[in-house]
């Protein structure tokens, strides 16, 4: 049902919504719902509106008490992509027309999708701005908006707003961000929780990026093996006796030698003894797929690029680079890098027109401003970021709060062993280990999209959620055990 007018022309009105209202059948259960689409407004230092922030707003309709019911609120990255890809591939309640595995099908459009979460939470999406049909108001300089803490501190002081506006305060509250969506996610943990009083349940980390945490020289070179392996496996590039094995039998094994082998092997740089030399790189061309000879003429390390390139370069193709199972075509099989990434234009020929479809005939939001799926936010200032340990000390503040990682093992952007990695150094003395969890899926960055991984992944974050909501009259307190 209509309720109320959307903008038209280009003039973008930070402070309007249209609301809609719509069913949706997860687990065999018909869900009501109404969708909010519409901007609220960023207000400045001297409160003056500065911008206006695009949201979609999903709010189970036959629910009278919210105060247990948990929110959502998702992110994704970039920086400088909207939230669509979760909103449409994910957690939300329409589906991108894609097959089983993520692959674009015509006709555009969307569908219902089964796993939804909002049966049992509502879901905000939120588009930083510049992205989706968020937009700068007035003469706002850049600088307010684009930049790891820039970004921080905008969007918690709109969530401050649109918690007030739809009466969220005592809900159970959930931050879910995707690539460069955890930076914001964990930057956003303690700002909310410092700045703005508001405190969380759990943070939910999906492909996350290095979040600051510092790692150079040996470490940065060794960490891509298991990502490398994975995608050695999948396209069956690895030896009989590792293919002969289930992809997650080896990668622990992978995973020992990359951290008691390669990395102090590559520590020792030209020290290293010829022999040994040549073990470690017969072990890293067992794994990663490749030719031994090609790891001995780059002193063991391989980087990423070259990988995408290299490993299947002897068949006339590339691998996709947000996720290895997707295959590219370069001019030419010579080179170090690939023309292009083969599975991000996938994704763009199937979610930028349903995208437009969706907010335009299903919700109802009619405007002519272009949906930025990728909008202009350079220059993205990255310095001084300490996300990682804003989430860490979020954590230590807040008893309550969980945080859990959701990795697909053919992602090479943001790859699993790396988020492992975050997460060791997120907890280094091992006191909220218990409070941090990992789940692995067999796709890539956005592993949603493989429709097995949708459903695995989904259960995952309704689990998440289950346990870390605490019983009634529950205190937020550390026990002692002394």
């Amino acid at each position: 049902m209509f309720h109320s007018n959307a903008q038209t022309g280009q003039a973008l009105n930070p402070d309007q919504v249209v609301t809609t209202e719509h069913t949706v059948t997860v687990k065999g259960n018909k869900i009501p719902y109404k969708a909010i689409a519409g901007t609220l407004p960023v207000y400045g230092d001297s409160g003056k509106v500065i911008a206006g922030v695009f949201f979609t707003y999903y709010e189970r309709s036959d629910v009278k008490d919210r105060n247990s019911r948990p929110l959502i609120i998702s992110f994704n990255g970039g920086p400088g992509t909207s939230s669509v890809w979760m909103e449409m591939g994910y957690t939300g309640p329409r589906l991108v027309n894609i097959d089983d595995e993520g692959y674009p099908v015509q006709p555009y459009g969307v569908k219902e999708n089964p796993f939804s979460l909002v049966d049992m939470a509502d879901i905000v999406y939120v588009d930083p701005v510049n992205t989706g049909y968020s937009r700068i108001t007035g003469n706002a300089p850049p600088s307010k908006f684009f930049g790891v803490n820039a970004d921080i501190k905008y969007l918690a002081e709109w969530l401050s707003t649109f918690v007030s506006r739809y009466s969220r305060w005592t809900s159970p509250k959930y931050l879910i961000g995707e690539s460069y969506g955890t930076n914001r996610v964990s930057g956003l943990a303690l700002e909310l929780q410092n700045r703005q009083w508001m405190f969380l349940n759990g943070v939910v980390l999906v492909s996350p990026t290095i979040l600051g945490i510092e790692r150079t020289g040996p470490v940065d070179m060794a960490s891509r093996l298991p990502y490398y392996a994975a995608t050695a496996w999948y396209h069956k590039m690895l030896p009989a006796d590792l293919q002969s094995k289930d992809l997650t039998d080896i990668l622990p094994e992978v995973e020992e030698f990359t951290i008691n082998e390669l990395i102090p092997a590559i520590t020792r740089g030209g020290s290293l003894e010829d022999d040994k030399r040549k073990a470690i790189a017969a072990k890293v061309s067992r794994y990663s797929g490749l030719k031994e000879k090609v790891i001995i003429q780059r002193n063991l390390f391989i980087p990423a690029q070259f990988f995408w390139k290299e490993l299947l370069r002897d068949k006339g193709y590339s691998v996709g680079r947000l996720d290895s199972r997707y295959l590219g075509i370069d001019k030419q099989d010579a080179g170090d890098t690939v023309d292009y990434n083969s599975e991000l234009i996938a994704w763009n020929h199937a979610f930028s027109p349903a995208m437009n479809h969706y907010l335009r005939d299903h919700l109802n939001y009619k405007t002519d401003l272009k949906y930025y799926m990728f909008g202009p936010v350079s220059p993205w200032d990255r310095s001084g970021d300490r996300t990682g340990e804003n989430l860490r000390l979020a954590m230590a503040e807040n008893p309550f709060m969980h945080v859990m990682v959701q990795s697909g093992y053919y992602d090479g952007a943001c790859d699993y062993f790396n988020a492992k990695y975050n997460m060791w150094q997120l907890d280094p003395a091992g006191k909220m280990k218990q409070r941090i969890s990992f789940k692995g899926y067999r796709s890539g960055h956005m592993m949603y999209l493989r429709k097995p991984d949708l459903e695995t992944s989904t259960n995952d974050l309704r689990e998440f959620i289950l346990k870390t909501l605490p019983k009634p009259g529950q205190p937020a307190q550390y026990n002692k055990t002394f």
